[in-house]
């Protein structure tokens, strides 16, 4: 039986939802990285936080990844929270991601990303995160 959204939430008080990506197929492909414990960071626009579209990660906090559908998909702990210019990701962070082999493949995936959802530049300000999976719910 699945997990719903509610019993989710009940189980992590505190939680913030979010979905990865930007389209469902993009989403479902991140949320199988994070399964196979490859993707262990992310990262997101200060812009978008500053918008009020997310609440900024924190630290100990545990949030709940959604399907593209918005039933739960898995709950991540953060472990780290910075904030740093595009152009000063290091390969290390970029690998963390799991999306890419090559600091130079993650910076064009992400200049992609960032370019349909509100513009790129190589100094915009991004939010970085490394987490840890806490639970599988589908």
């Amino acid at each position: 039986m699945a997990t719903t959204l509610e019993a989710a939430l009940a189980r992590y008080p505190g939680a913030q939802c979010f979905r990865f990506g930007d389209g469902p197929g993009l989403c479902a492909d991140l949320l199988d990285l994070v399964r196979r414990g490859t993707k262990t960071a992310t990262c997101g626009a200060l812009r978008d936080y500053e918008a009020g579209a997310e609440a900024l990660p924190e630290p100990g906090r545990i949030d709940i990844a959604l399907h593209w559908d918005g039933t739960p998909a898995l709950a991540i702990e953060t472990t780290e929270v910075t904030q740093r210019r595009f152009d000063a990701v290091d390969a290390d962070f970029a690998l963390a991601e799991g999306e890419d082999d090559s600091l130079a493949g993650w910076q064009e995936g992400h200049r992609r990303y960032f370019e349909r959802n509100g513009g790129w530049s190589p100094d915009m300000m991004l939010v970085c995160e490394r987490f840890r999976l806490v639970e599988v719910f589908a």
